[in-house]
C-alpha cells in the first residue's frame, strides 16, 4: 500500500498491516492535514514522490495487489495530476491488480477500471464536534 497524504501518524492500518507477514505500507506524508484550498509544497511534492513510487512498484511487478490510499483525493486536491495517474493506468501490467482509494474519484478513472465503488457518509460525529479516538479513528 503507498498512502498519499498520510505521515508519520499512527493510523488503524499501521496496526492491522503489523499483523500480517506479507504486507507493506509505504507513507508519503507529513503528519498534517492537507489544506486543499492552499496545499503546502511539500504536499504535493510527497504526493508526486509517491505516484513515482507507485509507478515504479506496477510496472516492475513487485506486488500483485497494489493499493494506492486516499491516490483520488490527492488528485482532488491539486496535488498530483490525473493525466499522470491516467498514463500509470495505462502502463499497469494486465496481471497487477491496481487498487485506487479516496473519495473524489475523477470520471476519466472510470474506462480503466473493473470496479468501482462508492462509500457515502450519512452522518458523521465529527460534524458534532467529536474529537478523533485514538485506537479507533487513528
Amino acid at each position: 500500500m503507498i498512502q498519499f497524504m498520510k505521515g508519520k501518524i499512527n493510523y488503524g492500518e499501521l496496526e492491522a498491516a503489523r499483523q500480517l507477514s506479507n504486507f507493506t505500507i509505504e507513507q508519503y506524508g507529513r503528519p498534517d492535514f492537507v489544506n486543499p484550498e492552499n496545499p503546502d509544497k511539500e504536499d504535493i511534492r510527497l504526493a508526486n514522490e509517491a505516484l513515482s513510487r507507485a509507478t515504479d512498484v506496477v510496472t516492475n511487478r513487485e506486488y500483485d495487489i497494489v493499493i494506492l490510499d486516499e491516490i483520488n483525493v490527492a488528485v482532488n486536491f491539486g496535488l498530483i495530476k490525473s493525466r499522470d495517474v491516467i498514463t500509470l493506468l495505462k502502463k499497469k501490467p494486465e496481471d497487477v491488480t491496481l487498487i485506487l482509494t479516496g473519495r473524489y474519484m475523477p470520471e476519466e478513472f472510470a474506462p480503466f477500471a473493473d470496479l468501482i465503488t462508492e462509500c457515502r457518509e450519512v452522518k458523521h460525529y465529527f460534524g458534532n464536534g467529536a474529537q478523533a479516538r485514538k485506537g479507533f479513528d487513528y
